[in-house]
């Protein structure tokens, strides 16, 4: 026995399944089953009116605020036309600008990596004193 006026039809194209329990999207209003309800399945052309994702700007990663009806991608481009403070020199910016003090060690590390006991900066392979012939308190720090 069937009772046609139970449930209704997905609003996807590709699906139109029977669904007892629809679901009715928040920002178009369509109804969906399960499978479409989410913003990316069924391709909402309405989401980024209920979608509160902050973007952000490709070019000097700041965040772009973007107001209730507005669509995102105009807001970013006209930050990125307007008001972007990009810097192509930031990009060439070395990352790895500590060197070891160690004689003969030419390796860099991105953080300071300093000895307890003399004070200096080393790699990681010449960080404990008995690796670069540490000159500082001849006691150890720790009691291990």
């Amino acid at each position: 026995m069937e009772l046609p006026g139970l449930g209704e039809h997905c609003s996807e194209r590709t699906c139109k399944q029977l669904d007892f329990l629809p679901l009715k999207c928040n920002a178009c209003g369509e109804i969906f089953c399960k499978d479409h309800i989410r913003y990316e399945d069924h391709k909402c052309n309405s989401a980024y009116k209920k979608n509160v994702l902050v973007p952000v700007c490709p070019l000097c990663n700041a965040p772009i605020p973007v107001q209730k009806g507005e669509i995102p991608d105009v807001v970013v481009g006209a930050h990125m036309d307007k008001d972007c403070r990009y810097n192509p020199a930031q990009q060439r910016q070395k990352i790895f600008t500590n060197r070891c003090l160690k004689p003969g060690c030419k390796r860099k590390e991105m953080m300071k990596v300093v000895c307890e006991q003399c004070g200096g900066n080393f790699c990681i392979k010449h960080r404990h004193p008995l690796d670069h012939d540490c000159k500082g308190s001849s006691q150890p720090i720790s009691k291990a």
